[in-house]
């Protein structure tokens, strides 16, 4: 029986800290040069259908939806996941147009005249390879991981290309959230649009391995394949016991009913609020998989939940019961496909992979753009001011890199709008609110549209809210509209070890965060929690600004607590339901650009790092070990800040496998946060 294919919900300890720059709980990413996307080049790409998810008036939004209601915005999702109706925002989806003969002839002109590198042979098949982490961010050639839009890109491309006659892709164990795996699955269905083939083979089929297969024509798997879609589990974990007994006192200010951050570090076990946040996560993510299985296997919903209770694992089962197209290896789906091309069994098949693909441009296939420029900035990772002594290039979200970038836009006449893509958990309270100006600024000056992938709580959530329009995922983290701050007392500890720390100091609140060798006085205490709440309601209060909705009624869907995307639209905090193609469309029409006009989207990314930063790069993984104990030890004196930071949700599987001693977690977590 297999351990591998069980999806997990995990919380992880987010240690709070003094550290000046904020704890990060989520993986940072590496971003090229400007790079310039396919999707917005197609022909009528995107049909100008009204749809809107909810009202943004206050008037119309509710803080609690009925199981009626429920079932009624779930029946009005389409296969894409965008919600049907007569609203104001266009779909978004994808229509494949198929070249007259003046446009086969040109695509063929410039396939003659392309660079070596960008040659693919006629009738090879693009292969893609899943697995691990995908970065919402653009790569470079000499990145290495798989990158969201490259992964999209490649896929509408290869159904435009008359040299690529189908895909075949590979799915592992798989490492990000459900909105990057929702954005996938809705561009393997787009692709099978172009009537060209697409075939899934993986040995690891865990819940989204199979989401993602399921989409595909076929699928199939070795017959040594582990099967483990078993459900969906969630854990908790406490080090209130632990810091007990080393001498640690947590004084943490957690504002919101629902705001978990903090719970690891002063509880010993989970609280009714987090358990209520958890289970409706678990019960949306369950349901929403479900659906879609069933549609995709032409299976009633009871019969997916029978096979998940049968705990069937035997690959024979699998495929008499047609939960699988066959059971093959590797090469023998390589066989079939030489089969399926009319190419002799000695000869090989032909191949062209992700990396060498990306390099094809757009423009080879006759997917050019537009004169009118849309701008996307990426933003992913946690939330900071400034960039440490210590940080990397990929060191997540630096708030005066944004503010700059965003401004660099708000006076350029080129763009006609913007989409912020946002996938973050938070962090710096302050610096969400610096960006959240700049985004409100920049929205005055032309339109702003807020796509959110596997998260945007918290901070994440705090940016997205300054934009026109915001668009989740199904199962998007959303929301965490609540803040935490605190201190460690480590006077018991220094004690046990026979450390002694004397502050002198003038001014009645000096030791407010510098005494950590004694508890707060009752003054402190009381001035510590007042700021910690005049936080909270500067965010609760720009939150209910922002979509345009009473104070009294954020705060009733606020208080910390984390939504999916689509209750997070049913309560007001998201507008519609879609990806990337959507938001693009939205943005369109914001910009009054006819939907079936084509524009050029241009990539604002981080520039490639410099040698120095390469070299520092390089030298960290030497010496790592002895900075982050020296950063370890200087963080645990005191905070510094309130953090508008959701707590460490993660999905196994989504950002990192989880370890069999849960104290491995916290420590990896803690120290992927320096």
């Amino acid at each position: 029986m297999s351990r591998l294919l069980t999806t997990t919900v995990h919380i992880s300890a987010a240690i709070l800290t003094k550290s000046r720059s904020p704890l990060y709980l989520s993986p940072s990413f590496f971003s090229p040069p400007h790079f310039t996307s396919a999707y917005s080049h197609l022909p009528k790409s995107y049909r100008s259908i009204s749809v809107r998810a909810v009202d943004s008036s206050s008037d119309t939004k509710s803080d609690d939806v009925s199981s009626e209601n429920q079932e009624e915005l779930k029946s009005g999702l389409d296969n894409n996941g965008s919600l049907r109706g007569d609203g104001d925002y266009p779909s978004g989806e994808f229509e494949f147009e198929k070249a007259g003969a003046w446009k086969s002839f040109v695509v063929k002109l410039r396939m003659l005249i392309a660079y070596p590198w960008q040659r693919v042979r006629k009738g090879s098949v693009l292969t893609l390879k899943l697995r691990g982490q995908i970065s919402d961010q653009v790569k470079t050639r000499f990145s290495s991981g798989l990158s969201l839009p490259q992964i999209c890109e490649n896929l509408i491309k290869a159904a435009y290309d008359p040299r690529i006659s189908g895909v075949y892709l590979h799915i592992e164990t798989l490492n990000c959230g459900w909105g990057k795996i929702e954005e996938i699955r809705r561009h393997i269905l787009d692709f099978r649009k172009s009537g060209k083939f697409i075939v899934g083979y993986a040995p690891l089929w865990g819940e989204k391995e199979y989401y993602l297969g399921c989409a595909c024509e076929e699928m199939y798997a070795p017959p040594s394949a582990y099967f483990s879609l078993y459900g969906l589990t969630a854990q908790a974990q406490f080090l209130g016991g632990v810091l007990e007994k080393v001498g640690v006192e947590p004084q943490v200010q957690r504002i919101g009913k629902y705001k978990s951050a903090g719970d690891q570090l002063t509880r010993k076990n989970i609280s009714e609020e987090n358990r209520e946040v958890l289970n409706t996560l678990l019960d949306n993510i369950y349901e929403n998989w479900v659906d879609k299985i069933s549609q995709a296997r032409g299976k009633k919903k009871e019969e997916i939940e029978s096979f998940i209770n049968e705990g069937v694992f035997q690959i024979e089962k699998l495929k008499e019961d047609g939960w699988i197209t066959d059971i093959k290896y590797d090469d023998e789906v390589t066989s079939m496909l030489k089969k399926k091309l009319g190419i002799a069994e000695e000869k090989k098949l032909p191949i062209v992979d992700y990396k060498k693909y990306s390099r094809v441009k757009k423009w080879t296939v006759g997917l050019s753009g537009g004169k009118d420029k849309i701008a996307v900035i990426r933003a992913s990772g946690s939330i900071s001011r400034v960039r440490g002594p210590f940080s990397s290039p990929s060191s997540g979200i630096i708030a005066e890199q944004f503010i700059e970038k965003i401004r660099i836009v708000r006076e350029s006449k080129r763009y006609k709008a913007v989409i912020i893509r946002i996938d973050s958990p938070g962090g710096d309270a302050l610096a969400s609110d610096l960006m959240w100006r700049e985004i409100r600024l920049l929205a005055e000056s032309k339109p702003v549209v807020a796509s959110m992938v596997d998260v945007a709580a918290s901070g994440g959530y705090y940016m997205a809210m300054a934009a026109q329009a915001i668009l989740a995922e199904n199962l998007t983290l959303t929301g965490s509209i609540g803040v935490v701050t605190g201190k460690f007392n480590l006077g018991k500890l220094y004690e046990r070890i026979g450390f002694n720390k004397e502050v002198i100091s003038r001014g009645r609140f000096a030791e407010l965060t510098a005494a950590d060798q004694r508890p707060f006085r009752p003054d402190e205490e009381k001035l510590f929690a007042e700021s910690a709440q005049n936080a909270y309601k500067q965010f609760r209060n720009k939150a209910a600004f922002s979509r345009s909705m009473s104070v009294d009624k954020m705060e009733e869907i606020a208080q910390g607590r984390v939504w999916s995307g689509n209750d997070a639209a049913s309560r007001g905090l998201v507008d519609a339901i879609g990806g990337f193609s959507r938001a693009v469309a939205i943005a369109k029409q914001k910009a009054n650009i006819p939907q079936d006009e084509q524009v050029t989207l241009v990539e604002l990314s981080k520039s490639s790092p410099s040698l120095p930063e390469l070299l520092s790069g390089i030298g960290s993984s030497v010496i790592g070990i002895d900075m982050t104990l020296k950063q370890l030890m200087d963080s645990l004196t005191s905070s510094d800040g309130v953090q508008a930071r959701m707590d460490g949700i993660m999905f196994q599987r989504s950002e990192g496998s989880s370890f069999a001693n849960p104290i491995f977690n916290l420590l990896k977590d803690y120290l992927s946060s320096l």
